[in-house]
């Protein structure tokens, strides 16, 4: 914020007074300057409350802010077990000036209002169509939310986090904040963009990254970054491809990357949830939305949202379309999003899924769409055709069961049969009964929270885990167990690297002062064991008990 400028020195005397006037006695003087400062008391007090009112962005640095390594308060140890978070402050070239030149980074329209409110986008209560979608219900935590802006929503969130230090030899993890996926998107559909241009930031980026001793000290395996847009965008070999070679680069392959979708087959990739437009602050937010969708009477069997794609041999979206017509309009409705309909009013889109039972979801441009969350947050039931649409990505949140089991969540249509004729969508989900529809529709609504991502710094609090902070335990517990197996050979664990030891004693979780360094292998490491000496369970999504419900597997495309 630009500092005040300093006051004028007061004139010798009041330009146009009588050389005699009277002067004003002290008490009236007193009284003026009591007024004065009540008066300044109640303004200031009157722009407090409206800060409060603001949307979730109040706790963030403004885009063009430069200085990302602002204190966050006392960091709570004990809140922190699982370790801290450095977040790096890059050039603002890897960040802040894409934001700032938010008008160029797409040829179509300008990016500006989607990295409002710290990456949320515009409030939904600032856009009239959005009141009578949510009736009111939540409606401060809904906002028009683009699908690619994860790398903003993640990097603000952890400026603010409590398990955020400044100090990076204090730090578990080390959080690189480059907007990858706003810099690739930039040069996707230029027409003169080349092979170049889409990979000269990620190069710089790995050079400045070279010249970290954080960095150098670990070869990057205690890094992590996000990726914003599908990990396609970020695997091009050679010159000739699509997107950028980021991923691919030498010294890229040991950062985790948290992306919206992930390489199933990339061991250090994981896939989080696709940014919806519900960005609630506490847990006291979501859980009116929960009641809501899981008490609205929905006129639909099934909807779709999508268009068929005219340029695609043997079209799946097509043939979902054509089941929706055969199953009239009492039974299935669907949204036609050509063009950017869909994209600029996700109002269309949750109003769809809001009055639909079930909610079909083919793959779009890769296996998942964002549509898949939208569903769910929605509180309907998603009908999938594709095992990589969900059950092989994104098993922090969404894990799977073992073939063939009852689902619990979700449906699983062979695509091959449907597209045959051997089985129809409509005669599918009819033949489900309706306490199993009544079960699955309130296993989504339990695992909402888990799929969106909250606006407050401290989450959603109350013990209900949002996206954010399921990933970043399963970061966490990922560097601890590499800690656990690179220790060098006669150096325990405990003493490789890091800072807090965590040790288990009678059955919780505590912070030890963490063993003094040798001054040769490093910090001393935060270690999770329990009684037994044995691994701990995986964190992440270890409560959720999740069965999907498959028909015949068919063969990936």
């Amino acid at each position: 914020m630009p500092e005040s400028p300093a006051s004028p020195g007061k004139p010798p005397s009041q330009p146009g007074s009588p050389p005699n006037a009277a002067t004003p006695s002290p008490a009236s003087a007193l009284l003026r300057g009591s007024v004065l400062l009540l008066a300044f008391l109640v303004l200031q007090l009157v722009l407090f409350w409206n800060i409060l009112g603001f949307p979730s962005s109040r706790f963030l640095p403004a885009p063009g802010h430069r200085n990302t390594t602002w204190p966050n308060g006392a960091v709570d140890g004990g809140a922190c077990h699982d370790g801290l978070i450095y977040v790096y402050d890059l050039p603002p070239e890897f960040n802040h000036d894409l934001v700032d030149d938010c008008e160029s980074l797409c040829p179509w329209y300008s990016f500006c209002p989607y990295l409002a409110n710290g990456g949320f986008g515009e409030a939904a209560a600032t856009l009239p169509i959005f009141f009578n979608v949510t009736r009111n219900v939540s409606l401060p935590s809904w906002y028009n939310t683009d699908q690619f802006q994860l790398e903003v929503i993640i990097h603000r969130r952890l400026l603010s986090h409590r398990c955020r230090t400044t100090d990076p030899s204090l730090a578990t993890a080390f959080y690189v904040p480059f907007y990858v996926g706003l810099d690739v998107g930039s040069h996707l559909w230029g027409d003169n963009s080349t092979a170049a241009d889409r990979d000269r930031a990620g190069l710089r980026l790995l050079r400045w990254l070279k010249n970290q001793t954080s960095f150098q000290r670990s070869g990057g395996w205690d890094h992590f970054i996000t990726l914003g847009r599908i990990t396609w965008d970020f695997r091009r070999y050679g010159d000739d491809g699509w997107g950028t070679n980021f991923v691919v680069l030498p010294g890229i392959a040991n950062l985790t990357r948290l992306g919206i979708e992930a390489d199933w087959l990339d061991p250090v990739e994981v896939a989080v949830p696709y940014p919806t437009g519900f960005h609630p602050r506490t847990a006291a937010d979501v859980r009116p939305w929960q009641r809501h969708v899981l008490s609205l009477k929905r006129s639909k069997l099934f909807g779709f949202a999508g268009a068929p794609r005219s340029g695609f041999r043997d079209d799946f979206r097509e043939v979902l379309l054509e089941e929706c017509e055969d199953a009239g309009s009492e039974h299935c409705r669907a949204v036609d999003c050509r063009g950017t309909r869909c994209t600029d009013n996700g109002a269309a889109v949750l109003e769809l899924f809001l009055d639909s039972s079930f909610c079909l979801q083919p793959r779009g441009d890769s296996f998942t769409r964002r549509s898949l969350f939208d569903c769910m947050v929605a509180g309907a039931v998603p009908v999938l055709f594709w095992r990589r649409t969900a059950y092989d990505q994104y098993r922090w949140y969404l894990p799977p069961g073992p073939r063939g089991e009852e689902g619990e969540w979700s449906v699983f249509i062979d695509r091959q049969a449907l597209r045959v004729g051997n089985v129809s969508v409509r005669g599918v989900l009819e033949g489900l009964s309706e306490r199993r529809v009544r079960r699955m529709r309130e296993r989504v609504v339990e695992m909402i929270p888990r799929l969106v991502y909250a606006s407050s710094p401290e989450g959603l609090g109350d013990g209900m885990e949002d996206a954010l902070d399921v990933a970043l335990r399963g970061v966490l517990e990922r560097f601890r167990r590499r800690r656990a197996n690179t220790a060098p050979v006669g150096l325990s664990a405990e003493r490789w690297p890091g800072r807090f030891v965590a040790r288990r004693v009678d059955g919780k979780s505590t912070l030890a002062p963490a063993p003094p360094s040798d001054g040769k292998n490093g910090s001393a490491a935060g270690v999770n064991q329990n009684a037994s000496g044995t691994k701990p369970s995986p964190p992440a999504s270890s409560y959720v008990k999740t069965v999907v419900s498959e028909a015949s597997a068919s063969t990936e495309e």
